[in-house]
């Protein structure tokens, strides 16, 4: 699949005057997050939250800063930072992930004998469909709204990790926090200077020699 936004790169922006002190200091951190390191999930959580995030949001192994999306969601739930709210019928984050996951694992062994990661990518893929549609066997989802869950905590807290790293930033041409800087040219087909410029077709190397230049 050809690059949206060849050769944009928004950590271009780090030292220029696109960015804060406060934002630095937020996009270090999660740019120093170790993929491998969790604090939240046991050791028998772990390989089950590695295996759901890779097939929510599956990255190419070519891809040379892969957002750490287990290690951001364990990071959460270690903080213990929840959204503000709660929806009624899920348990409080923590407890529904914790259960979330042991539900996924048995799902896998009634139907594969096998543990949810122990499974190849279209059974990840059919387990995941069956619990966002509501079509499971075990009876370990008895007071865990599969449907909910799926929706509300799997797709939430990935997804948003996801959007929440600048190697996704890249994907999608986003500069990253406007302050201080902030944007002038809100009008539809304007870019400031400093925002990645889109390879749209017979025009990809000059979009590059563009995003070259984006600080």
């Amino acid at each position: 699949m050809p690059e949206r936004y060849p050769g944009y790169d928004v950590l271009h922006k780090r030292n220029s005057q696109s960015w804060n002190e406060q934002t630095r200091r937020v996009i270090d951190e999660r740019l120093a997050i170790d993929p491998d390191q969790h604090r939240f999930f046991t050791e028998e959580e772990w390989p089950t939250i590695r295996a759901v995030c890779d097939r929510i949001v599956p990255q190419t192994v070519a891809r040379p800063r892969p957002v750490p999306l287990a290690a951001m969601v364990d990071e959460k739930l270690h903080r213990n930072s929840g959204d503000g709210y709660r929806y009624a019928d899920l348990p409080p984050m923590r407890e529904a992930w914790r259960r979330g996951l042991a539900a996924l694992d048995a799902e896998a062994r009634a139907r594969h004998r096998r543990r949810f990661h122990g499974l190849g990518p279209l059974e990840q893929d059919a387990i995941l469909a069956a619990v966002q549609n509501g079509d499971v066997r075990e009876h370990a989802w008895r007071d865990l709204p599969p449907k909910s869950f799926f929706t509300k905590r799997v797709l939430h807290d990935i997804v948003s990790a996801y959007y929440a790293h600048p190697t996704s930033w890249n994907e999608i041409g986003f500069g990253g926090p406007a302050s201080p800087r902030g944007y002038v040219r809100m009008y539809f087909d304007r870019r400031d200077p400093w925002e990645a410029s889109e390879a749209r077709p017979g025009r990809e190397e000059r979009a590059r020699r563009e995003n070259a230049r984006v600080g």
